[in-house]
């Protein structure tokens, strides 16, 4: 059994290669590795698949006579596919396999297998950090004093300090992996939490909303934790954040384009929103002339929300794991096809 580590510089070769020879003791196997740039360098759109490093010259080569592939960020194009007749499972290090052609694996025997809930509880405590980092002036205050040496005492001003989360009314949009560990964390927190979700069904934490517009109305801190679909793109834009209490705080850690970045500054600058905390974006890297540089209220991090070590671990096990669930001739866990 050949198997080929392709890896990058969060989830390391090293962390996919040892998690491998612990599942897979006493079934012999071949290991090939290739590093990938990301995230020193950026993925991006691939061919036909998004969000990969952009390497399949590299990935063909590296395939050669290859059964198993546990990756990341290679971008398994029907070019790449092609070239890689052996392949007969991909195990994806995410929570979905967006780096992959799943149509064409299919059309070529080829199993795709992924990570869901990898980086649920890392992305879950960077949202509270964002809102309390936005509510509380953090980054604001750090600079005042750090960089620019100054004892600013006007962040004790009535004016100028922000609100707590205790009894304050917070909304959730979303309530998986990551939205529901949120909703627990807030309500310990003593905030007022309600969720939208129209997808789950049964008891959440906190109360539940029957409507978006009902919980945007009432909530003053408003956090994002759906998925990218085609319902859900610019799911929050103008008139959604119109219905808002005015000087209300959004937050999104999950995916940018949930949210129209016009509309976003527009109400930053005119006082609807009081602040928003940003982790990801309609388009990445943020450009240059972005607005999102120049609008004040923003705590912005480069899609930070899943980087802690924890995770690079979860994700090579659960990867090893359908690995050796293969080598049994056992049914995968994760499996798309």
């Amino acid at each position: 059994m050949r198997v080929l580590a392709a890896g990058d510089h969060f989830v390391r070769n090293a962390l996919i290669a040892d998690a491998l020879r612990h599942d897979l003791d006493g079934f012999p196997f071949e290991l090939r590795e290739l590093i990938l740039p990301w995230p020193l360098e950026p993925f991006g759109k691939v061919a036909e698949v998004d969000e990969a490093s952009d390497a399949e010259d590299t990935l063909i080569e590296a395939l050669e006579g290859v059964d198993i592939c546990v990756t990341q960020m290679a971008p398994f194009t029907e070019r790449v596919l092609d070239a890689a007749p052996a392949l007969r499972l991909i195990v994806v290090c995410r929570g979905g396999p967006v780096n992959v052609n799943v149509q064409a694996a299919q059309a070529r025997g080829v199993r795709v297998c992924f990570a869901p809930g990898r980086n649920a509880a890392a992305t879950a405590e960077f949202t509270v950090g964002l809102m309390l980092a936005a509510l509380r002036r953090i980054p604001e205050a750090h600079h005042s004093l750090a960089v620019e040496g100054s004892w600013d005492a006007s962040y004790y001003t009535y004016e100028r300090c922000g609100p707590e989360l205790e009894d304050t009314p917070v909304g959730l949009i979303g309530y998986g992996a990551v939205g529901s560990r949120v909703a627990r964390v807030l309500c310990a927190f003593g905030a007022e939490v309600e969720v939208y979700d129209p997808y789950v069904r049964g008891d959440v934490h906190g109360m539940r909303a029957h409507s978006l517009d009902a919980l945007l109305s009432r909530s003053r801190i408003v956090t994002l934790h759906a998925r990218l679909t085609p319902e859900t793109r610019a799911l929050i834009g103008a008139r959604e954040l119109a219905l808002l209490p005015r000087g209300s705080v959004l937050v999104n850690a999950a995916r940018g384009g949930l949210v129209e970045t016009g509309a976003l500054c527009d109400a930053l600058e005119r006082g609807q929103l009081a602040a928003a905390a940003l982790d990801t974006y309609e388009q990445e890297p943020l450009p240059s002339g972005s607005r999102l540089l120049t609008t004040q209220g923003l705590v912005l991090t480069p899609h930070l929300g899943g980087a802690s070590r924890a995770v690079a671990h979860k994700a090579a096990a659960i990867a090893a794991a359908e690995v050796a669930r293969h080598a049994r001739g056992e049914p995968l866990q994760h499996v798309l096809v």
